[in-house]
């Protein structure tokens, strides 16, 4: 490898999930090939013959997918290219279904329209874990990755890739079809120009279930309408006022750009965040008898960890990034005294047991809809019930801060680890797992986590009263800011 070519390879960094960069910059067709050389390398060191590729709605997504596919084709892996966008976790299931050895999806997920990105997927279903990252970086950075190999004599095919009857075949198997013909409400999907688009309605359709739908922001969009395609509040504007009118136990479904996560906008036009759906599939799926461990990252909300305690669930903590909850599921499957039962993070991404190991917004989308058909109840409600089930209060908010330019992540770091107080809650400890995060007085936290994508702080607040949130917050934002 020459010094450019190794000063290109170590300028490509995998994140909490895959490698991300903006397009034309740094993602470009010439280090996408470099990139699927270093995993072709390692897939076909594993012994691996066939692999996945798929694409979600982005700039050039068709283009960076057929470099990836041209890449492993000639080194010798039969490619199985999706000919359209195709969610992330179709992708993974593809995987999964077809023995293949693992999985390439080319998406930057909630990023904005700027990125693309380059996720692994591992034969299991799901995301790489950090072995197997670790592996592939450091096949990127010898020989293996050093230029673009032309096709040779180790060509193998290139065949299309189609598994969506499958795929609504496996849902059969998880959901209760029976009880979501009893649902009455509508439901909406926010696609948000995504690779969800289509798939909520298509399943629907698939299970021949009698469900008023509507679809918002259904047309695939390399800008997603835009906004940056996360199903948070302020990308949410216009869903939420699309709600405003509506009652009783309809709600939107909210997928992000490559619809791996769910958000949720309820009638009325509030936004129901990522904790409380956790929460509310969590207390589900042990009411349908299903059991095991609860694996959440650590920006998670302590209402998980208080509803483990109340239905007696083993729960364990880990850093962000889901291939830490897919380290658990795999360790599960090794051995059933482990088995997770549900695996999740604050950004909407939630796995559980009988389903891929891996985040499946379209999948948990139709799973909050059973919970609402089983229950007879809104989302809103079923939370309230787990509330009064816990005797906790949940009130949380976020701001993504953008670093200034001479903000030291190191510095900052250790000028948060020595707060004692904020807005009058002292600091009872500081759980470095990742990022700094501070355990405070009355039931409330405070989180700051750098992104590893981009030149951003994320502040994470929860606290029991509306008050005392926004309090937290506020001080917490301006200890960042400055």
């Amino acid at each position: 490898m020459t010094a450019l070519e190794q000063e290109t390879a170590s300028s490509i960094k995998f994140g909490t999930d895959g490698w991300r960069d903006i397009i034309a910059q740094k993602f470009t067709y010439a280090n996408v090939a470099r990139v699927a050389s270093a995993h072709a390398a390692y897939l076909l060191a594993q012994g691996g013959t066939d692999v996945i590729v798929g694409h979600d709605t982005r700039f050039q997504g068709e283009g960076f997918a057929g470099v990836v596919a041209q890449t492993m084709s000639a080194a010798g892996l039969s490619v199985h290219l999706a000919s359209g966008f195709i969610p992330t976790p179709v992708v993974s299931f593809a995987v999964k279904h077809l023995g293949a050895a693992g999985g390439v999806m080319l998406t930057a997920s909630h990023n904005p329209p700027a990125y693309n990105g380059y996720k692994l997927k591992g034969a299991y279903g799901g995301s790489a874990t950090p072995a197997i990252v670790a592996e592939v970086e450091a096949q990127l950075m010898g020989d293996a990755a050093a230029s673009i190999q032309p096709a040779d004599e180790h060509q193998r095919e290139v065949v299309s890739l189609n598994v969506q009857a499958a795929y609504y075949a496996a849902l059969d198997g998880l959901l209760d079809l029976s009880r979501l013909r009893e649902y009455r409400g509508r439901v909406f999907h926010d696609a948000m120009g995504g690779a969800g688009a289509g798939w909520i309605a298509g399943y629907l359709n698939h299970a021949a279930l009698p469900v008023a739908f509507q679809p918002l922001r259904g047309e695939p969009t390399p800008m997603f309408y835009g906004v940056n395609p996360e199903p948070i509040p302020q990308n949410l504007e216009l869903t939420m006022q699309r709600l405003r009118a509506e009652t009783g136990q309809t709600f939107a479904i909210v997928t992000d750009g490559d619809a791996d996560r769910v958000g949720v906008v309820a009638a009325g036009g509030h936004f129901f965040n990522s904790h409380q759906i956790f929460a509310v599939l969590l207390k589900h799926l042990y009411d349908k008898g299903l059991r095991g461990r609860v694996v959440k990252t650590v920006s998670g909300s302590g209402i998980i960890d208080r509803l483990c305690e109340v239905l007696g669930l083993e729960l364990l903590e880990t850093p962000v990034g889901f291939k830490y909850i897919t380290d658990a599921f795999l360790e599960g499957d090794a051995n059933p005294a482990l088995a997770v039962l549900m695996g999740g993070e604050e950004s909407g991404g939630l796995a559980s047991r009988g389903h891929i190991p891996e985040r499946d917004g379209v999948f948990n989308g139709l799973l909050l809809l059973e919970a609402v058909a089983v229950s007879g109840k809104s989302l809103p409600e079923l939370f309230a019930e787990i509330e009064t089930l816990t005797g906790f209060r949940h009130f949380y908010g976020r701001n993504d801060l953008q670093l200034t330019p001479g903000q030291s992540r190191e510095t900052l770091s250790l000028q948060v680890s020595g707060l004692t107080e904020l807005a009058g809650h002292r600091t009872l400890s500081v759980n470095s797992k990742d990022g700094v995060k501070l355990l405070l007085t009355g039931g409330a936290f405070a989180m700051f986590r750098f992104s590893g994508t981009e030149p951003v702080v994320r502040v994470y607040v929860e606290a029991q009263s509306e008050q005392e949130l926004e309090a937290v917050l506020a001080a917490a934002t301006d200890f960042v800011s400055g």
